[in-house]
């Protein structure tokens, strides 16, 4: 489903600020593979997705998403294929607009824009049994604006919103981060449960081990731009964060220092 071939990505090339953040990192997904991506800060996670959802371009290599070539596609052009939730809970939706109409534009991913965005009965009968699946007594206030949510009910939503039309790709980028913890374990529940019933082919990127080891059926490590774990099936499963701190140091040839990884 998501194919990449030896991408490089620098920023600033030529200055003293210049930074090599993906060094030909290749991965391919199959079908309903769900893969976090663990790393410390600077280990190339963010630009590997950003450079998927057409953030900002690479400058070689390439990025396929069902066999069709999306190196060269900007992020509009991507987001028919791409669902994203931001570690940002302000991010993804319309604060000012009501959860209904949110709900009405995140329907019509990949259709033809209109300047309609009110829904009829039967989509306000679906959007309320969708709402309904997230536990949060949502169902009842879609007339609600989206900025009078919290944190965690404006992160479901977003999820919710990103999968409502199943795109062919799901990114997770760090979206419990920002959370307190019993909510961010509440929002990685639903989203394993969403994941697995709708089968969807996810990339999500976590600083969190423990939640890295928890979900997923693979788990790929970065440093410095490159993958230096990739563990999949029961291999990951058996795993725990002391054998993958070993795997790290064996590869990589150093302990890992980043604080926000030692501490999840």
């Amino acid at each position: 489903m998501l194919r990449i071939d030896n991408i490089h990505k620098t920023f600033n090339p030529g200055t003293i600020t210049e930074k090599h953040a993906l060094k030909g990192v290749s991965i391919h997904l199959p079908p309903g593979e769900f893969v976090t991506v663990i790393g410390g800060n600077g280990a190339g996670k963010s630009t590997l997705m950003n450079s998927i959802a057409g953030t900002f371009p690479v400058d070689s290599g390439q990025i396929a998403i069902d066999g069709i070539d999306i190196t060269r596609w900007a992020e509009h052009e991507r987001a028919k294929f791409i669902g994203r939730v931001f570690q940002d809970p302000m991010m993804g939706t319309a604060a000012d607009m009501m959860i209904e109409e949110n709900l009405a534009i995140a329907s019509r991913r990949g259709k033809t824009p209109t300047l309609r965005w009110s829904s009829k009965a039967e989509d306000q009968d679906r959007f309320r049994e969708l709402l309904k699946s997230l536990n949060l007594g949502l169902e009842d206030r879609l007339e609600s604006k989206v900025g009078l949510l919290s944190g965690g009910q404006r992160q479901a939503l977003t999820l919710l919103m990103a999968t409502m039309v199943k795109p062919k790709l799901l990114l997770l980028d760090e979206h419990t981060a920002a959370l307190d913890p019993k909510t961010a374990e509440k929002v990685l529940n639903l989203t394993e449960k969403i994941v697995t019933e709708r089968n969807l082919t996810t990339l999500m990127i976590t600083h969190n081990m423990r939640d890295a080891l928890k979900l997923g059926n693979r788990l790929i490590m970065m440093y410095d731009g490159k993958i230096l774990v990739d563990v999949r099936g029961d291999e990951k499963k058996n795993l725990t964060v002391k054998d993958l701190l070993a795997m790290f140091e064996k590869a990589a040839g150093s302990e890992l220092t980043s604080d926000a990884l030692l501490l999840s």
